[in-house]
């Protein structure tokens, strides 16, 4: 069970990154979380989005460099210790966390984890374990 995270790899200066997000909103994709790394000279754009396949045509019919990673991504309680219980789990089973970053459902009470793991099989386990709730597609 994984999420599909796109990453673009653009330039450090002005209107890149609007960029990328005019020619997802020129395809039609909407992006539903994000993260932006930097570097002297480059970022790093992460991003999951509602059309994987329409935003990775888009991007590479513009020239973008992309590359795509999968992530999994675990619904929790909005509320304190919601990511300390999970991360708690993981830690129990000795899953390494490479990143992570995540958004708030709305009207839900739950927020959702998106997570890199080095051996996603190992912390899919864990995860499921301590009964935390994996989901395949970002909820809006």
């Amino acid at each position: 069970m994984s999420v599909q995270q796109i990453s673009v790899f653009v330039e450090n200066r002005e209107g890149r990154v609007a960029s990328v997000t005019r020619c997802l909103a020129d395809a039609g994709v909407n992006v539903r979380a994000m993260s932006m790394a930097d570097a002297p000279d480059f970022g790093i754009f992460r991003f999951v989005v509602d059309n994987p396949d329409a935003a990775r045509s888009a991007l590479r019919s513009a020239g973008f460099l992309i590359d795509t990673t999968e992530l999994v991504a675990v619904e929790v309680p909005d509320r304190p210790g919601g990511l300390a219980d999970v991360l708690a789990a993981l830690a129990a089973a000795s899953v390494n966390v490479e990143y992570m970053y995540a958004y708030q459902i709305n009207n839900r009470g739950t927020a959702v984890i998106l997570f890199r793991f080095e051996n996603v099989a190992a912390a899919t386990a864990a995860l499921q374990a301590a009964g935390c709730k994996i989901v395949e597609a970002i909820p809006c």
